[in-house]
């Protein structure tokens, strides 16, 4: 992908985040002329951000049939959680070192009150969640590591596309814990919101490798988080 062209960076975000959120059926190859008008993008930086994700693992290329966005097994899920524990623990710890953004405060509130009503709205619960660790890494201030989370982010939603959304219990038990990781880094607790974000993503890596494997039918092994 060039670089230097801010078209290409911009098809290739807007292209990444139809992945990240299930908006592209993976049942259908990509259509580079459907992608240029749905995002009012010519079609060379489409074609370069294409380009761009199959190399990042977003895509793949059947022979004969064009391009689809991947299908992501157990494995992949299990080391994209792994790669996760690595990234998301250092944007923990340097977050709570230059303290808390607005938006990360933001998030934190929002999680705080989508938590309260009794009628509980999964889905907006990870959409906020979701936002809440953007913002984490935004408030870094370290650039490439943002960008080497929303390539995971992504790669992460592959392997739940088209299916059901978390149960109520664990969506609420994860805001508890996104809500604890926000409280070390507002104490400016750098070592404490790291453990806690370890501790986070280990429980959220059973109970998706529990989730996908019940969904899917998909034999997993025992793995110590």
């Amino acid at each position: 992908m060039n670089q230097t062209d801010p078209l290409c960076h911009k098809a290739y975000g807007l292209i990444r985040e139809m992945i990240a959120t299930g908006a592209l059926d993976a049942r259908s190859a990509l259509s580079e002329r459907g992608l240029a008008e749905a995002l009012g993008i010519g079609r060379t930086p489409v074609r370069e951000a294409i380009k761009a994700l199959t190399r990042d693992g977003l895509l793949s290329v059947s022979p004969m049939r064009g391009t689809f966005v991947r299908s992501l097994s157990l494995a992949d899920l299990r080391e994209i959680h792994e790669i996760r524990q690595a990234l998301e623990g250092a944007a923990a710890f340097h977050a709570a070192q230059r303290g808390p953004s607005p938006a990360l405060r933001r998030a934190a509130a929002d999680l705080a009150a989508v938590a309260a009503p009794e009628c509980f709205d999964v889905d907006e619960a990870q959409r906020i969640g979701w936002r809440f660790h953007q913002a984490l890494f935004d408030a870094t201030g370290n650039r490439r590591l943002t960008q080497m989370y929303e390539t995971l982010r992504a790669q992460s939603g592959l392997a739940l596309q088209g299916m059901p959304g978390y149960d109520a219990a664990r969506s609420r038990q994860a805001i508890q814990e996104h809500l604890q990781i926000f409280a070390a880094v507002d104490a400016r607790d750098a070592e404490q919101a790291q453990r806690r974000m370890w501790d986070h993503l280990a429980h959220a890596l059973v109970a998706r490798l529990q989730f996908v494997a019940a969904f899917t039918g998909e034999t997993q092994q025992r793995t110590e988080p």
